[in-house]
């Protein structure tokens, strides 16, 4: 989801439930909660039932799926624009998809469990946390006061007071310490009054008396720093909160998520701050009673998730200094309740870098949930996400409603980026970026809703720099004439990558075989990723089975054309490594319209690559006229409107039905490809051509 969630204050939620004054101060509540009571938790209402899945319409009654056509992009709702689509009060309610990490939070905030969530960015591990502050049991917030230790000044006492109670307690304590101060103002002004009295009728000597005035001053002022010292500091203040607190401790140093002690370069002479008023609070104590968001978890250096680990395990925490040179490292308050629920969120890597015992204190006392990329495209999701693109107007506050055919175009992005047949993604983020976007071109021309040309132009501003960079690419590669894009060439094949995530792009790879001056080799030159070099080694393994030469007398070098400092990461260039070497071997010309992307066992399979979708369009800006792409992902492809008609798409399952399609017209080319089939076992009856054109992306 968005991260720009609604702040958890402004988020509906029950009120506190009533506070005993008299039992209150200093005791903190249970964590545990009794099953069969209700623990502050609202059962879920008809709207809320299955993950939010009714979703509701001013007009409309309760939708049959059985009875909705399965190409009505809206789940079979019936509206104008997305007024009509009523989005839910609650943060937890308009959670889409999530459906195990939705039930995963309900249950962590009726049991005060720690949670963690992995999964890629802006599937919605920040908005299911701060849902969870309204769903926490009513527990009686406090307030946390730090005084000034006689005893000991480096050593400030703690005390927590009922919320609202310490703000008070703070004003009854400067009201005394005031009329403390009027008293002694006025002692004071009285004896100098009598000290310079004296001095001019008696002593006959005024600078005397002026002396005598300034030492009766000073010793007055210095004497009364000790009566402000009694003032305690509001070092936690839930007096405005009706819910829970929600802190997000992501990225925080040392001193931010533990608390903190400010320097006092004053620190003698009685002009120094008492030390009880410099301590800060850190987010581990702001989110007492709360939730605590850590995201990024394994960016924490190695001492917070330490001391983290043991806020978590004590339930308090003592503030000190953090800088090892400050005055502060000196003090350290008493315990500080810190009784909070830690959401700790990040991606695959994130576990790697994260300190085990701190891991195993969440997944010993809480749950473990990893967030789902795509989710089944179905009629209720479709309700779903057009119940989403009304939530983004109207958490945004400046758009324009949707219009029915707006929605309809978003719902078709979601499959597009879904990558997979029949899912939607749940890249949420992402997702609402393109909706704003889309409202603020709607805006900017005065229209009163926005309308599917809004979407589509969206969709080309909104573009990631990976896809302006490809798109860049591709235009300096024309004007260079570095595509070929007509006639066959030996043992050069126009290969197909992904840049980013999101992005496709033309790799030409090239391959020449030359006599070796020692045992032979396949050289492949450039910057290769790890995993291309692997797919290198599986080609040759190919190449030497089939091939009638003796290869171990030759240099195979491969090169990848223009692939830039960031290399080729993944095998999916593995068949046109394959193609390029069997041309070149051969010397038969490889037809320069054709592109293709797909990986190769070292049987000859053609196995499926991720992207597909990205790389055809790139194919297609680039003007090549057929792709191949493997069998396996056919079910994926889910082309733009405007290239469906511009390429031929062509599934193939073998290298042989590869080299079938891409090897030119030549007498040479049958023996070959039947020499192949025939060595790999894979003798495929099925004549590859010119297949059927490209699915469609309904």
């Amino acid at each position: 989801m968005s991260k720009d969630s609604p702040d958890h204050e402004d988020a509906p939620g029950g009120e506190i439930s009533g506070i005993d004054e008299e039992t209150g101060i200093g005791e903190r509540t249970d964590a545990g909660i009794d099953d069969e009571s209700d623990a502050g938790i609202e059962e879920p209402t008809p709207l809320e039932d299955g993950l939010g899945s009714e979703v509701e319409v001013d007009t409309d009654a309760e939708i049959d799926d059985e009875e909705v056509d399965e190409d009505d992009l809206l789940g079979g709702l019936s509206i104008d624009t997305t007024d009509d689509i009523l989005v839910p009060d609650r943060l937890i309610d308009q959670v889409i998809g999530q459906e195990h990490a939705r039930d995963i939070v309900m249950k962590a905030a009726k049991q005060h469990r720690h949670v963690m969530m992995i999964g890629s960015p802006g599937t919605g591990k920040s908005m299911l946390a701060k849902a969870m502050t309204e769903l926490l049991p009513k527990e009686e917030l406090q307030d946390v006061l730090v005084y000034h230790n006689p005893d000991d000044d480096n050593e400030p006492k703690v005390r927590t007071v009922p919320a609202g109670k310490g703000e008070q307690i703070v004003d009854a304590h400067k009201e005394e310490a005031q009329k403390r101060n009027q008293m002694r103002s006025f002692l004071m002004w009285i004896i100098i009054a009598v000290v310079v009295g004296y001095a001019l009728l008696i002593a006959g000597d005024i600078l005397i008396g002026i002396l005598a005035a300034g030492v009766v001053y000073l010793a007055f002022r210095y004497g009364s720093r000790g009566s402000d010292a009694m003032v305690p500091n509001l070092l936690i203040d839930n007096s405005e909160r009706t819910t829970a607190p929600f802190e997000d401790a992501t990225g925080a140093h040392a001193g931010a998520m533990l608390g903190d002690v400010r320097h006092d370069p004053f620190q003698s002479g009685g002009m120094e701050t008492p030390a009880h008023e410099r301590v800060e609070a850190g987010a581990i104590q702001k989110a007492h009673k709360g939730v605590l968001f850590i995201d990024e978890i394994n960016t924490l250096d190695i001492r917070s998730q330490q001391k983290l680990m043991t806020a978590i395990q004590e339930g308090e925490f003592s503030i000190t200094g953090q800088s090892e040179r400050s005055s502060g490292a000196m003090v350290q308050t008493e315990p500080v309740p810190c009784d909070f629920i830690m959401i700790a969120a990040g991606n695959l890597d994130a576990m790697e870098n994260m300190h085990p015992a701190l891991r195993n204190r969440v997944k010993g006392y809480g749950y473990e949930v990893y967030m789902d990329d795509t989710i089944e495209d179905t009629p209720e999701m479709r309700r779903k996400y057009a119940r989403f693109v009304a939530q983004e107007v109207e958490k945004d506050g400046r758009l324009p409603d949707f219009d029915a055919e707006a929605v309809e175009e978003i719902i078709l992005e979601a499959r597009r980026r879904a990558g997979r047949k029949g899912h939607l993604t749940l890249g949420f983020r992402s997702l609402g970026g393109l909706v704003r976007v889309a409202g603020d071109i709607a805006r900017a021309e005065g229209a009163d809703s926005v309308v599917r040309d809004h979407v589509l132009r969206a969709k080309q501003r909104s573009r990631s720099i990976e896809q302006q960079l490809a798109d860049d690419y591709i235009e300096r590669r024309k004007d260079y004439e570095l595509t070929v894009e007509d006639g066959t060439v030996v043992g050069r094949v126009n290969g197909l990558a992904v840049m980013g995530e999101d992005s496709g792009i033309v790799l030409p790879v090239m391959a020449e075989v030359t006599p070796s001056q020692g045992p032979g080799e396949v050289i492949a030159t450039g910057q290769l990723q790890e995993m291309a070099e692997e797919a290198v080694q599986n080609v040759s393994a190919i190449i030497k089975k089939f091939s009638d030469e003796n290869i171990s007398e030759k240099d195979i070098h491969i090169q990848f054309v223009q692939a830039g400092q960031q290399g080729v990461d993944g095998d999916s260039a593995s068949i046109t490594v394959a193609t390029a070497v069997i041309s070149a071997l051969e010397g038969v010309g490889v037809d320069q319209s054709v592109a293709m992307t797909g990986s190769l066992s070292v049987r000859g399979d053609v196995l499926p690559v991720g992207g597909v979708t990205h790389k055809i369009e790139a194919a297609a800006k680039a003007g090549m006229d057929r792709i191949i792409i493997p069998k396996a992902n056919e079910q994926d492809v889910m082309v733009e409107e405007e290239y469906e008609e511009m390429v031929e798409i062509i599934p193939v399952s073998h290298i042989s039905e590869v080299l079938e399609v891409a090897l030119a017209d030549d007498v040479e080319k049958d023996g070959l490809v039947d020499r192949l089939k025939s060595i790999t076992g894979s003798a495929l009856e099925r004549k590859v051509g010119k297949g059927p054109g490209s699915p469609s992306p309904q």
